[in-house]
């Protein structure tokens, strides 16, 4: 049997400005040709982890650390920092922390020129991994106007041109559109079969255990609470914790000894004055490019709960970058409160709408977590007891009241996500725009806040006293806009291909391929028994109806 080339033993850590363990006693041994599935809350310890094989900690990041981590049986805190990346390949949460070249060629080429190979062989590894990911049309673009999901492939791209023997992937699904993922996973998988050791970290399960991981390890509280396989679901896995597929979590919630009571949406209303308003709207950033948006004809409304989904470069972000005034029209206008963007700062309309940004680097500044929610209230003039309340409830809302005194940017990527949701939820504007809410955050973390933003009447215990005009938040988890969204908008090529209910929206299959998005077990049981629920829910409602 081949030799491991990772072995952790008794690991622990605990960062500098951290009081508590952000890790504690981990073992395990991976062979070449394995894949771990590594699953848990946000903030369990799994980016530390991660950050001990690849030898930022303890080198980047200040703390104690006990134990080993062995690579080709040497310890990682031995090797050379450029050595270990020879070695272990990371893709990181955030594709902004990792992208350094102006144009993606450049970014791809940047790791093996490091290495001082030859202009023959980058050359090659380039060719390599873009048409392995299939990103050969992005070879000219420039990086800082590639999407999101675009970023996170030429990010895994430059991992590839390495050609390390150990692949460490933080959430590499988490910016991509469904179709996207499932190319990813398959490549991942592909991967391992060729000999290569793959970690990969996620919060979906459901859509990661296509991979055919050959292990799961499941943390909680910086613990290895599980370690083995995933033919079944552990009972130690909180289903309410963990994204599942939905026939998992139905059959959990049946075997409850309690049976559970679906939770009593509110009816939909008839929609109310239009907030927002997109008048054959299209747009290109300079005139040598294509138009990115085109014939945009669109109604934010009182009462609209909207999901905006569709493939990577879509034109999803650009389109909501209109409403906050950050880009304005090339052609047609934007009105927002009846007034033209163009005639309105920034400033003003983020008065109006509040708007939290795909990635957390672009948003936080503060030396704490609680000056970072205080900032937009006291610049919008709240008093200081509103500047309390407001703060108060946001943080409860986000689950961030024991991080307050803690410095944003030494917070693992999901808690930043949801500092920054948090500090736009605090200036208590009329509209909130949320772009990947979800990126980072596990199933407990991101149902909590988005009940709680989208449906406060319903909760008993909800301490958040606004209640947004509209919500519309853009994402690739379509189990998101099923269970949240009472309005879908698909977008394609740089138009809205559809906008109505999701259950006739999501139901045409074949738009739904176009887009690039798969249908979820969730979808599917929905789709089945809406005769008998009038409309979608989460999986845990939908027992009683099975």
């Amino acid at each position: 049997m081949s030799e491991a080339p990772l072995i952790v033993e008794k690991l622990s850590f605990q960062y500098r400005t951290r009081p508590e363990l952000a890790i504690e006693n981990i073992s395990f041994e991976l062979r070449p040709g394995e894949m771990l599935l590594i699953a848990g809350s946000s903030g369990c310890g799994k980016t530390t982890l991660a950050r001990c094989i690849n030898g930022l900690i303890p080198r980047s990041y200040g703390g104690k650390r006990k134990g080993q981590v062995l690579i080709n049986n040497k310890d990682v805190a031995e090797f050379p920092l450029a050595e270990v990346a020879q070695i272990v390949g990371t893709l990181l949460q955030d594709p902004e922390r990792q992208i350094v070249a102006s144009n993606v060629y450049n970014e791809i080429a940047f790791g093996p020129e490091n290495l001082g190979l030859p202009s023959e062989e980058i050359v090659e590894r380039i060719e390599m991994a873009m048409q392995r990911l299939k990103i050969g049309y992005l070879r000219e673009r420039e990086t800082f106007s590639l999407s999101g999901g675009e970023k996170q492939k030429v990010a895994l791209a430059g991992v590839l041109a390495m050609k390390p023997s150990i692949l460490l992937l933080d959430e590499p699904l988490s910016s991509l559109d469904p179709a996207s993922a499932y190319e990813a996973l398959d490549i991942f998988r592909s991967l391992a079969d060729e000999g290569k050791t793959v970690l990969l970290i996620e919060h979906r399960v459901e859509t990661a255990i296509a991979a055919r991981p050959d292990r799961l390890m499941y943390m909680e509280d910086g613990q290895v609470k599980y370690m083995g396989p995933i033919k079944r679901l552990p009972k130690v896995i909180d289903h309410k914790k963990v994204k599942l597929p939905a026939d998992w979590i139905v059959e959990r919630v049946k075997r409850q000894k309690n049976p559970h009571i679906p939770l009593s949406r509110p009816e939909v209303k008839e929609r109310g004055e239009t907030m927002v308003s997109f008048e054959n709207v299209a747009f290109r950033y300079s005139d040598e490019n294509p138009f990115v948006l085109q014939n945009v004809n669109l109604e934010i409304s009182h009462g609209d709960l909207i999901a905006v989904l569709g493939q990577n470069g879509a034109g999803k972000s650009t389109l909501v970058k209109h409403a906050i005034g950050l880009l304005k029209p090339t052609q047609g206008k934007v009105l927002v409160g009846g007034q033209d963007t163009r005639n309105m700062s920034v400033a003003h309309i983020a008065n109006i709408i509040g708007f939290v940004f795909q990635s957390p680097s672009h948003m936080l500044y503060a030396p704490t977590v609680r000056e970072e929610l205080e900032f937009g209230p006291i610049n919008l003039d709240f008093t200081k007891e509103q500047v309390h309340k407001t703060v108060t409830e946001s943080m409860t809302t986000l689950n961030l009241n024991s991080l307050e005194e803690y410095p944003p940017l030494g917070l693992s990527f999901g808690q930043q996500k949801r500092t920054t949701i948090a500090a736009v939820l605090a200036m208590r504007t009329k509209i909130m725009v949320m772009d990947e809410p979800t990126s980072g955050q596990d199933y407990a973390n991101y149902t909590h806040f988005m009940d709680t933003m989208c449906y406060p009447e319903v909760h008993d215990d909800s301490i958040l006293s606004v209640n947004y005009a509209a919500t519309l938040f853009i994402t690739h988890d379509l189990d998101l806009a099923i269970t949240y969204a009472n309005r879908v908008l698909l977008v394609g090529e740089g138009t809205i291909v559809a906008d109505g209910a999701p259950e006739d929206v999501l139901k045409d299959f074949k738009l739904l391929e176009r887009c690039r998005i798969r249908p979820t077990s969730l979808l599917n049981l929905n789709l089945s028994l809406l005769p008998k629920t009038g409309g979608f829910m989460p999986a845990e409602d939908l027992a009683a109806f099975t």
